[in-house]
């Protein structure tokens, strides 16, 4: 029996709310097992640890859902090793998300032809002192006009960091005198100049969880709590399909499994414009009325993958993609054309078959957990952790009620396709 028993890690920081919903579904979902080719297997779940490892030690995990990997090198290391050595199954390709940066998928999508805004890349504008720096820049580095970058790029622009990362150092520039004075800002950091897409008539941002897609209505300026808004049904069919194809081509190219993708609309066309956010926010007090959707999409991938032996390319196997780029397709043929490569690695249909056969239960228990003390106090929890001691009530209670917003709408309908 042991060998048909599959273990799935979490791999946590400050994470409060989701491990809480995802453990009790998970333990609902599987306690009679999943019937799978005949056999019936067993799951467990636990929380991992962080502590020393030889590299030889085995690793018992057939899946970790990873939320370190992007900040904390010890977990990255770990696994690391635990793919090399243990076939370990994890949410996003470790070495793609070290080192493809958002300045690499700005270059990676305009190869593919997406519409990516124009964006230039600025040298900084401080050092910190290192052997070789002054023999370098002495001999390498030139001076440049950067009121003439500004004036080819178009004003308004982002100035932002090239690496990027929850809005930080993110700056709106609307003429020369502010990009001198948010360059000067900069320090050391390497800086992206990117045009704005403005005016726009939507914001989007698109969550990818294996080949499942949710499109938020997302809006920046607002506060944490308000960003993705709870609109429903707010895109057309065509729209829908455009970003979908998008958001499983961006995350099948780099390797992300788990990663949202922000696109804006103007005169009809969407711009990608941030689209590598590989282990995006999982938080009720952030996702809220789109939280059981996560939690939803997470299970069911996290107990496909570990069902079905599922192996990780390590390998990016970018040359399909290059292949369709130089072909004389249109760029939405092209988009096609990408997806299906998507939809391929990603195994959407046959997973489609195991969310319909093995998790049919899943719809109803969710429904039940979503209106249940337990999720109220992971909320409450959360919250705790986060806002200030007089709006512990209120917010617990906000987030609360859009969530049972979700059951009403979404929640006792069903997935109907399976996902």
């Amino acid at each position: 029996m042991a060998k048909n028993l599959k273990h799935i890690g979490l791999s946590l920081g400050a994470d409060i709310c989701w491990p809480i919903a995802y453990e009790t579904l998970f333990e609902a979902l599987t306690k009679d097992g999943l019937k799978v080719s005949g056999k019936t297997l067993d799951f467990a779940v636990e929380r991992i640890t962080i502590e020393p490892f030889s590299l030889q030690q085995p690793v018992k995990y057939d899946v970790v859902i990873d939320r370190l990997t992007h900040w904390y090198s010890t977990s990255r290391e770990w696994i690391k090793k635990a793919i090399l050595i243990d076939d370990l199954y994890v949410y996003n390709n470790p070495w793609s998300l070290q080192s493809n940066e958002k300045h690499t998928s700005y270059a990676a999508m305009l190869r593919l032809g997406l519409p990516v805004p124009e964006t230039w890349m600025l040298p900084p504008k401080a050092y910190d002192p290192s052997d070789d720096l002054e023999a370098t820049l002495t001999k390498y580095a030139r001076m440049f006009n950067l009121d003439e970058i500004g004036d080819k790029i178009g004003y308004p622009l982002f100035m932002k960091p090239y690496h990027g990362g929850g809005w930080k150092g993110v700056t709106k520039i609307d003429n020369a005198n502010e990009l001198h004075r948010a360059y000067d800002a900069s320090g050391t950091e390497v800086m992206n100049l990117q045009a704005a897409v403005l005016p726009h008539d939507f914001f989007v941002r698109n969550v990818g969880l294996g080949p499942q897609i949710r499109h938020v209505n997302y809006d920046p300026g607002a506060p944490l709590h308000d960003r993705y808004r709870q609109d429903i049904n707010f895109l057309s069919a065509e729209d829908q399909q455009t970003l979908k194809d998008m958001t499983l081509t961006i995350n099948a190219f780099f390797g992300w499994e788990f990663n949202s993708c922000e696109a804006l609309r103007r005169d009809g066309i969407w711009q990608p414009i941030d689209f590598a956010n590989a282990c995006p926010d999982s938080q009720v007090t952030s996702i809220h009325y789109h939280f059981p959707w996560l939690i939803k999409a997470n299970l069911r991938w996290s107990l496909y993958c570990a069902a079905t032996d599922r192996q990780m390319h390590k390998n990016m196997e970018w040359a399909p993609f290059f292949k369709i780029a130089d072909s004389d397709r249109s760029p939405r043929q092209k988009l096609t054309e990408y997806a299906k490569i998507a939809h391929k690695r990603f195994e959407t249909e046959e997973f489609r078959k195991f969310c319909k056969n093995q998790l049919s239960d899943l719809d109803e228990l969710a429904y039940d957990f979503f209106g249940s003390e337990k999720l109220r106090d992971a909320i409450r929890q959360k919250v705790q952790a986060l806002f200030p001691t007089h709006e512990h009530e209120e917010f617990t209670e906000l987030f609360w009620d859009r969530i049972q917003l979700w059951r009403d709408q979404e929640g006792r309908h069903g997935d109907k396709e399976g996902f």
